[in-house]
C-alpha cells in the first residue's frame, strides 16, 4: 500500500473545511484514496469531544482525533474521550482577574459537560451568532470542574492582547500554557497541551514513526504541529507564524489543500526526514 505508515493530521476550520464550514468533495475523495491505500488521517483540532462527534461521523477520519487544541484525545469508533487533561483548580482565580480588568471580555468554559457561556457581554452573543452555537449561558459557580480549558472572546484584537499580558504576568501564569486559536479567541489550556504534543501522542499510539508525519494548518495554534511533524504544511490563507513554521506552502482552504497535498505525497513529491 502506498501510504502505509503515513500519519496525516490537518486542522479543520481554515484549513481541511473551506470558509463556508463544508469539506470539499475533491478533499472527501482524496481522503478515502489516501486511506485505501493504508494512510491513516485524522484531524487536531481545538473543538470540545462533543464538536469533534458530528465532524467524525461526516468525514471518518480512521485515526484517533486530538481535540481541545491538544488537551485530549477522542476515539470516534468507540465514542470516548481516552485521554484527557485538566485545568489546575486555580483557573478560576485567572478567570476572576480578567472579568475584574476586563468585563467586557467574553468567557466560555469547556468541561466534560459542554460549553457555557459564563459572562453576558456582547463578546458571547458575536461569537454564538457567527458560529450558530447557541451554547447555554450560566454562572460559573454552577459549570462542574475541573475545565478542559476556558476561551476568552473579543472581536478586537488588541484587546485580547491586553488579556494575553494580565494572564502572564499573573503569579499563577506558570500553571497554565496559552494560545492565540483564532483572531478573536485567546485560551487557557492545561499546563504542556499543545497540538504538536497531541500529534505526536496519537503517532505513538498508533505505532507510527514520529518521522512520517504530516502537518497542516493555518493560525497560531497549529505552529506547533507543524513543527512537530515530519513534514509540515501551511495553507495558503494561513497566519504568518503558520507559514513561517512550515517545511511548505500549500494552497488555501478554498482549494482543497488537504486533496494537493495528498496528490504531492502520491507524486513523489514529499519526502520524509531520516530517522
Amino acid at each position: 500500500m502506498k501510504f502505509q505508515g503515513i500519519l496525516l493530521c490537518t486542522d479543520l476550520d481554515g484549513t481541511l473545511l473551506a470558509d463556508d464550514s463544508r469539506i470539499s468533495e475533491q478533499n472527501r475523495l482524496a481522503i478515502e484514496y489516501f486511506q485505501r491505500e493504508g494512510g491513516l488521517f485524522t484531524f487536531v483540532t481545538g473543538r470540545p469531544p462533543l464538536a469533534v462527534r458530528q465532524l467524525f461521523l461526516d468525514i471518518r477520519p480512521n485515526a484517533l482525533i486530538g481535540c481541545l487544541n491538544g488537551g485530549g484525545i477522542y476515539d470516534g469508533e468507540r465514542d470516548e474521550v481516552c485521554d484527557v487533561s485538566y485545568l489546575d483548580s486555580d483557573a478560576d482565580v485567572m478567570l476572576d482577574a480578567v472579568e475584574r480588568a476586563m468585563p467586557d471580555v467574553g468567557i466560555m468554559v469547556v468541561n466534560r459537560s459542554g460549553v457555557f457561556f459564563t459572562n453576558e457581554v456582547t463578546a458571547n452573543e458575536r461569537y454564538s451568532q457567527n458560529r450558530c452555537l447557541p451554547f447555554p449561558n450560566r454562572p460559573r459557580s454552577d459549570v462542574e470542574c475541573p475545565y478542559y480549558k476556558v476561551v476568552f472572546l473579543h472581536h478586537e484584537e488588541a484587546r485580547l492582547d491586553e488579556v494575553a499580558a494580565l494572564l502572564r504576568e499573573h503569579p499563577l501564569a506558570d500553571r497554565f500554557s496559552y494560545i492565540r486559536s483564532e483572531r478573536e479567541i485567546y485560551e487557557i489550556l492545561p499546563k504542556g497541551a499543545s497540538k504538536g504534543n497531541v500529534m505526536l501522542r496519537i503517532a505513538d499510539r498508533l505505532g507510527i514513526d514520529r518521522t512520517h508525519t504530516i502537518a497542516v494548518g493555518d493560525y497560531n495554534n497549529d505552529v506547533s504541529m507543524i513543527r512537530a511533524a515530519g513534514v509540515g504544511y501551511a495553507v495558503a490563507n494561513a497566519a504568518p507564524a503558520a507559514r513561517a513554521a512550515a517545511d511548505r506552502i500549500t494552497v488555501s482552504n478554498n482549494e482543497s489543500a488537504i486533496a494537493a497535498i495528498i496528490r504531492d505525497l502520491d507524486e513523489g513529491n514529499i519526502s520524509f526526514p531520516e530517522k
